[in-house]
């Protein structure tokens, strides 16, 4: 029973620095207009923020990855948590623009030390059958981090002004690394541990191994198509979008931001026991996640605007399900490598969703430059701004279909058959009616 508590401890404290990570990560969203304001910025400028942020933490990932499995998930846990939390104080204080991107790239970078170490926590201390599941609550329940920042970060902001609300924001990280610091360990008492951190000589050869799997290829192609709408969305463009483009008031925006967050937290215990239970199966859960999010996106840039506000609480919900579809990625790289060279792996693939975000952010930000008027920006703006995600979902599909193919090549080598759904559903259909008859 003691030891059942000390898996929930620690798990626990891993997901509140996730969480708190995500709050970081995602305060810029609730301050775009804000931000305009006080750096007197362009949206193109504002985009650069951003940018940078998530530039720095896609070019860590296999960095992170590398480091992880030769240091272990605490150490970086803990990096990260200070890096962020000096990230947020000077942003606090920040006056001109240079000081304020500095402190996003910060944030960036302590952002990419803590998600794939808090999964190399879970992966350590539950069973592989128990860790789909698990992965998928540690990631939608850090989700919640957004509503952190949509509602009462947003209030501080509002009503305390600048300084008080990223500085608060700061003071969260500090208390983060005393808990990581007190509470969270690599791996459970008595468990094997490695006799030697492995070399820069085997660690470099485990990133070429875990590239060459075509298992870690499909997670990064299933993580970009899957994450990047809701996280350019949650992340920078979406209050702008709902507040100039379709009228809403800065409070329905935030409350929008948090339907956000519940209707991902609702659907990642059932993405993570399908993912579990077929996991022969995954890419089409992951297509038809990517279908979902391109078809909720064509009927809202196709209407006349602004749409029904029923439509964008509709908008929100599908798009919210991509974060719970891009942990599907990350399954494919605990499958497919070994335990040793996990962390490249799921870094590898963690590239693929913010990659994607990089450019559809900054797309988004030259597009309203390009095509704004002095009086700001309108819904017809955000409608062509908007449609730059079409170019990523297609090779997304791409390389999941053709990634697809080289996994299943290398499985029947070993032996393992996956048949086509097609096939698979008219046997069963053949074995239910054998059964009936």
């Amino acid at each position: 029973m003691e030891m059942r508590r000390g898996v929930w401890l620690v798990w626990s404290v891993g997901v509140l620095a996730y969480l708190v990570a995500v709050l970081q990560r995602s305060s810029f969203g609730v301050a775009g207009l804000a931000a305009m304001d006080r750096f007197h910025a362009s949206p193109a400028m504002l985009s650069t923020f951003v940018v940078l942020q998530l530039l720095v933490y896609t070019c860590m990932q296999v960095p992170v990855g590398m480091l992880l499995d030769r240091f272990g998930p605490r150490t970086l846990i803990l990096v990260g948590a200070v890096t962020m939390a000096a990230g947020q104080l000077l942003l606090a204080f920040a006056v001109g623009l240079p000081f304020a991107v500095l402190a996003r790239v910060l944030v960036g970078l302590g952002d990419a030390l803590t998600f794939i170490s808090v999964l190399r926590v879970v992966s350590a201390w539950f069973s592989p059958r128990r860790a789909p599941l698990m992965t998928q609550l540690t990631a939608l329940l850090g989700q919640l981090g957004q509503v952190l920042s949509a509602i009462p970060l947003a209030a501080l902001l509002n009503n305390s002004g600048w300084t008080t609300a990223f500085a608060s924001a700061g003071g969260l990280g500090v208390l983060v690394t005393v808990l990581v610091l007190v509470v969270v360990r690599d791996r459970p008492s008595g468990a094997h541990a490695p006799s030697a951190p492995p070399s820069l000589a085997q660690v470099s050869r485990g990133l070429k191994d875990a590239w060459r799997t075509p298992g870690t290829q499909l997670g990064l192609w299933s993580h970009m198509g899957t994450q990047f709408s809701g996280t350019v969305f949650a992340l920078l463009w979406g209050v702008p979008f709902l507040v100039a483009g379709q009228g809403l008031s800065p409070g329905q925006a935030s409350a929008l931001l948090t339907v956000f967050v519940l209707v991902g937290i609702v659907a990642g215990p059932l993405v993570g026991e399908l993912t579990a239970r077929y996991p022969m199966r995954r890419s089409w859960l992951v297509l038809s996640i990517i279908a979902a999010n391109a078809l909720v996106w064509t009927v809202v840039l196709a209407l006349p605007q602004p749409v029904p506000h029923w439509l964008l609480v509709v908008l929100v919900a599908v798009i919210a399900v991509g974060a719970p579809g891009s942990v599907i990625g990350f399954d494919y790289a605990r499958t497919f490598n070994p335990g040793d060279r996990q962390g490249t792996a799921v870094g590898i693939v963690n590239v693929g969703g913010f990659s994607a975000s990089v450019v559809v952010v900054f797309a988004i930000g030259v597009v309203l430059s390009l095509v704004g008027g002095p009086d700001g920006y309108s819904a017809a703006d955000f409608r062509i701004a908007w449609c730059s995600q079409y170019v990523i979902w297609a090779i997304a599909v791409v390389g999941v279909l053709r990634a697809r193919r080289s996994t299943r090549r290398v499985m029947a080598r070993d032996g393992i058959v996956v048949l086509p759904l097609r096939v698979a559903l008219a046997r069963r259909r053949e074995r239910s009616a054998e059964t009936v008859s």
